[in-house]
């Protein structure tokens, strides 16, 4: 039976690093779940519910790592703005055996990013792998 990843990805990772990090943790047989939070969004876009671009971008993010999976069995799809909300959605409907967190540096992230593979280390009974991007 594969091995069934959720990646959930705040910020875009290189392609290489994606499925390098992929088959160490599954090999090329997994079934991944891609989800990208559409959480590069202003405070003030937040609290008025303006996220059509921070969607769009997440959209635009997810298809894109989804592309670069080394597994057929994929699906992408947009998360809410908070990425601890994006995978509490995701594990309603998606059992996974790990989750793979892809964020930019602390200092890099924006502010519903920050310590968010933390928390989902602490949160989360699933064994956490946290890739961190350069921005």
């Amino acid at each position: 039976m594969p091995r069934r990843l959720l990646v959930v990805a705040t910020a875009s990772v290189p392609a290489a690093a994606l499925r390098r990090s992929v088959r160490a943790h599954a090999g090329e047989d997994a079934e991944l779940l891609v989800v990208a939070p559409a959480s590069d969004i202003s405070r003030l876009d937040w609290l008025t519910n303006a996220e059509d671009d921070a969607r769009t971008d997440a959209a635009e993010r997810g298809d894109e790592l989804a592309e670069a999976a080394p597994t057929d069995d994929v699906e992408s799809r947009v998360g809410d703005s908070d990425p601890l909300k994006a995978i509490e959605d995701a594990l309603r409907t998606f059992a996974a055996d790990e989750l793979i967190v892809v964020t930019l540096r602390e200092e890099d992230a924006a502010w519903l990013e920050k310590g968010s593979a933390e928390t989902a280390l602490d949160r989360f009974s699933l064994p956490v792998t946290h890739l961190v991007v350069e921005n």
